[in-house]
């Protein structure tokens, strides 16, 4: 007992010598440690209080220069405004100079102007006192008038009104007359305008240029295969298109005849297209034919859009732009529609803005005013009722459908935009160039033209030039002076405005020169 007790002692002993040992141990590495640690964290604090220093340093030196570039914008910024004052300053200046020295001249004009009403003042009164002068000696006369005649102021003032009633009477005679011939005369104007547009509209029988198209072809072949076995293939294509194929003795040409112009486009490129394809039977004529009208519409479309971009307008419903593309194959005595339109829409607005009226709503009828003639001739009325529908419908100003609707005359003009429309379509239509004349009819209206002034006496030869536009007339220097030249030149002008009809005007021109002739021998 007392052994395992000793032992038990013992072990207890080193135990707690050991536990004593290791805390003692313990306790002197712990100590070195919070040294090492102490030391470290020392260094960190001094480490991180240079940094902060640099930093400070740092940004002290960033903010001088941030201070000093304000300081250098400063000064230019204010030296900048200094150079405005005083140029604001010298321009005040100047104006006040002005102003003064314009004040001067209105209290000189002033001054002047008082001096000639005090002149003008003085002249009335002496012109007055002259009136009375006047009027006594009237009365005067009139008194020894009376004695002389025998009559009466009252008596003879009756007989001068009789006699001005009678000349009166004749004069307004005479003006009814001249009035009743005129309006004749602008009735049959008007009535042949009426029946030509009517003519056109209806598709009767119109000049070659404009109803047929010509079809080159490679060969005289391929007219037997556009002819077909029995003559389907042409009666397919002419029952597709709507549109006559003649087949004649031209080489290597067929002629497309029909009124329809879109529809004798459409059978223009549908052969052209079945002639280069070399498939020509009544099921491909079909197909191609649909397939080039479909083509053909968005042609139009684009055409129409292509134009409002063109001239600049905005706001246009899509199915007016449509009908501006279909104008594209119209015609008006040979005058391409589409191109008039545009035309027509330029001058209205230059007319406008020379007037001070709006120029846009201008070039908006001027472009409008014949839509009415891409209409389809199935549809009765003037075009110039038929396209004032059409801009109803799609909501167009009523500015612009009374412009489209008078444009001929057909309605009341209600605002001058439409008296603009109407001048322009004349100076469009009337211009050099801008319609076809047949050559039959061109030379037969030169022709009349230079009788009309060889029918004069004196003339010795006359010369249309300018395309009619213009007469030169040769007279003798032995009949004819410089007093009659002029007379001459009046008297041809009103006699060609009598027995011709012409758009625009046509310049005469007498020419009249003396030549002195010697002979050196």
């Amino acid at each position: 007992m007392d052994a395992i007790f000793a032992y038990i002692s013992v072990g207890v002993l080193a135990l707690a010598l050991g536990f004593t040992l290791g805390w003692l141990i313990s306790r002197k590495i712990t100590q070195s440690q919070l040294k090492h640690t102490q030391k470290l964290a020392e260094n960190i604090i001094a480490e991180a209080q240079r940094e902060a220093e640099t930093r400070k340093k740092a940004s002290i030196l960033e903010a001088k220069d941030e201070w000093y570039k304000a300081k250098v914008q400063f000064e230019k910024d204010t030296a900048e405004t200094r150079a405005e004052l005083k140029k604001l300053e010298r321009r005040i200046e100047e104006k006040e100079h002005n102003i003064n020295r314009k004040v001067d001249f209105l209290e000189k004009h002033e001054q002047e102007l008082g001096d000639k009403k005090k002149a003008l003042e003085k002249k009335l009164q002496a012109i007055a006192e002259k009136n009375d002068q006047l009027n006594e000696l009237l009365n005067k006369q009139n008194e020894k008038l009376e004695k002389i005649a025998g009559m009466s102021t009252e008596e003879a003032k009756k007989l001068l009104i009789s006699n001005l009633e009678n000349e009166a009477r004749m004069s307004a005679a005479r003006m009814i007359k001249e009035i009743k011939d005129e309006a004749e005369r602008n009735a049959a104007k008007i009535s042949r305008k009426i029946i030509t547009l009517a003519i056109e509209r209806c598709a009767a029988d119109h000049v070659v240029e404009s109803t047929v198209s010509v079809v080159d072809l490679p060969n005289d072949e391929m007219k037997g295969r556009i002819i077909g076995r029995e003559g389907r293939n042409i009666r397919a294509f002419e029952n597709a298109t709507g549109i006559d194929v003649i087949i004649d003795d031209t080489p290597e040409a067929v002629i497309l005849s029909g009124f329809d112009p879109i529809r004798r486009e459409v059978a223009r490129l549908s052969l052209d297209k079945l002639v280069k394809d070399g498939r020509i039977h009544p099921g491909r004529i079909e197909e191609l034919v649909e397939k080039t009208r479909k083509q053909l519409d968005e042609e139009i479309r684009e055409v129409g859009e292509q134009t409002i971009i063109e001239l600049n307008i905005h706001g246009l419903h899509p199915e007016l732009s449509k009908l501006l593309g279909r104008l594209k194959y119209r015609s008006s005595y040979g005058q391409n529609v589409l191109q008039h339109s545009k035309e027509v829409a330029f001058v209205a607005s230059l007319l406008a803005s020379e007037l001070g009226i709006d120029p846009i709503i201008a070039k908006r009828a001027g472009l409008l005013h014949d839509i009415g003639k891409a209409a389809d001739h199935e549809m009765e009325g003037p075009h110039a009722e038929i396209g004032a529908e059409f801009a109803r419908r799609y909501g167009e100003h009523e500015i612009v459908i009374n412009a489209i609707a008078a444009h001929h005359e057909d309605v009341e003009a209600t605002s001058l935009v439409a008296h603009i429309i109407s001048a322009a379509d004349a100076i469009s239509g009337a211009r050099p160039g801008a319609r076809r004349e047949t050559l039959e009819n061109y030379i037969r209206r030169l022709e009349k033209l230079e009788k009309i002034a060889d029918a004069f006496d004196g003339v010795e030869k006359s010369y249309a030039i300018q395309a009619g536009r213009e007469i030169r007339i040769l007279v003798s220097h032995k009949k004819v002076d410089d007093a009659q030249a002029a007379q001459l030149a009046g008297e041809i002008s009103r006699k060609i405005e009598e027995d011709m009809e012409y758009p625009g005007q046509i310049k005469v021109v007498v020419i009249r020169e003396t030549r002195a002739v010697e002979y050196a021998r």
